[in-house]
């Protein structure tokens, strides 16, 4: 059982060290895939037990919800949580659930979930842009889908709003048109548009050249800077080395370092101590009608809502005054001052959205067109969400009593986000299926991999998607 296990990849490219990173590729797969068959009696047992309660109790089971106007809702990113979350969410609420991911991951075990009608995969946006629209619009037709929800990885956002135009002949889009897309994910366009909304971020620039940062006069800033490259980057965005180093030469050593163009542009943006949250809102015609708030990390795996009207007033001010409707997630640094600074926006569903697990109404609130008296929020009955993995993984760093104790707390008021009592497959084939064969094929080819992440059901590899 395996969260995150570094692997510093080399620069050099000579046979020796090629080598060598190959054998540590082999020994730390088998290492990961052996762990996991230990496992699999384990969860095969809790799965087949919560099925046969299913069976015993179904009898006094209330009949499925059949909601007064059943849709059918077509549903993207089928590797990840947030995507099983929404199926079960819609289907809950009575609604007809399609997934879809691309050819990649034909393995997802979320396939399997009751929530789930019927399963497809579509070609690689960026590798086959015509092809993936051309996908969508012939799933959406066969199938007489009402609703497309795109649960985006961050490649696919803009790709979503591209098909959007062809695949609005036929039903809604829930997501953003392609120039509002681009903004909100480009990190440095996203801070000039809040900023000239009177809303609070850091002071930026954008890179091009590393030169640019080297040549800076950082004698006139209270504050220091870290970099942060434009388009996503799963390995080095979680690099938060700050600026400058210790000298003039680690300084330009590190910049030289990232592969920073015109082409591949960063943004260096002010270093505010303070406290990390992440958003998840659901916005239709700029009405926030579902909104999240939790306390955050460069590697987010545990999710706990925290009531923060500062950070929800800067959130339903802004999507406000752009008249968004879709799914938009921030990132904020709360200063000592108690300033909220958004750091980051991304033009798609949030992780967080895992804490609505037990809510009723998250369908009506993506798909309700009466206005809400107020956003909803996750109920004050809904437990931390976590990935069990992930937590039983970390007690392998455990070094004191107090640290085991905090541990052993998390696991036990809080809940897995992927196992269900009701739907209780997926978590046996994400972890005993997807996973394993993303790893077999990564020792088919002695591929490296950076660490495992069940939350959005891949291995974070240098390069990955």
């Amino acid at each position: 059982m395996t969260q995150s296990i570094s692997l510093s990849l080399p620069q050099s490219t000579t046979p020796s060290t090629g080598v060598r990173v190959k054998v540590v590729a082999l020994f730390k797969t088998l290492g990961t895939l052996t762990l996991l068959l230990i496992a699999l009696p384990f969860n095969a047992l809790i799965v087949l037990i919560s099925l046969l309660w299913g069976i015993v109790k179904s009898p006094f089971t209330k009949k499925a919800i059949v909601a007064a106007h059943p849709q059918t809702i077509l549903v993207s990113g089928a590797k990840m949580t947030k995507a099983l979350q929404l199926a079960r969410s819609f289907h809950a609420a009575g609604h007809r659930v399609i997934l879809i991911e691309g050819h990649k991951y034909w393995l997802s075990g979320h396939r399997f979930s009751k929530a789930v009608s019927r399963f497809y995969t579509v070609p690689a946006p960026q590798e086959d842009p015509e092809g993936y629209i051309q996908a969508l619009v012939e799933i959406v037709k066969q199938e007489k889908v009402d609703v497309y929800v795109p649960v985006c990885s961050p490649v696919a956002s803009y790709y979503d709003s591209l098909a959007k135009p062809a695949l609005s002949e036929y039903c809604e889009v829930f997501h953003f048109d392609a120039d509002v897309t681009k903004m909100l994910d480009d990190k440095f366009a996203f801070t000039d548009q809040a900023r000239s909304l009177g809303l609070s971020v850091p002071k930026s620039f954008k890179i091009t050249d590393p030169q640019q940062v080297i040549n800076f006069d950082f004698s006139q800033e209270t504050r220091k800077y870290i970099l942060k490259s434009i388009n996503y980057d799963s390995v080095r965005r979680l690099n938060l080395t700050k600026l400058p180093c210790d000298t003039p030469e680690e300084t330009a050593a590190f910049v030289n370092s990232l592969p920073i163009s015109p082409e591949k542009p960063w943004i260096m943006q002010e270093f505010i101590p303070g406290k990390e949250l992440c958003t998840h809102s659901t916005v239709r015609d700029g009405e926030l009608r579902l909104h999240c708030c939790s306390n955050s990390s460069a590697f987010q795996i545990n999710y706990e809502n925290v009531e923060n009207p500062q950070v929800r007033e800067w959130v339903q001010h802004f999507v406000n005054r752009l008249g968004l409707t879709g799914q938009v997630s921030f990132d904020f640094i709360q200063a000592e001052d108690g300033t909220a600074y958004a750091i980051e926006c991304n033009p798609r569903t949030h992780s967080a959205i895992t804490m609505f697990y037990n809510h009723p109404g998250v369908a009506d609130a993506y798909f309700g067109k009466t206005p809400l008296d107020a956003p909803l929020e996750p109920l004050a009955s809904s437990k931390p969400t976590y990935w069990i993995y992930h937590e039983i993984w970390r007690l392998t760093g455990i070094r004191s009593w107090k640290q085991l104790q905090t541990s052993i707390k998390t696991i036990v008021r809080g809940t897995d986000a992927i196992y269900c009592l009701d739907d209780p497959v997926p978590f046996l084939t994400l972890h005993h299926w997807q996973i394993p064969l993303l790893l077999l094929k990564n020792l088919q080819q002695l591929k490296g991999w950076v660490k495992i992440d069940f939350n959005i059901g891949k291995l974070v590899e240098l390069g990955g998607d």
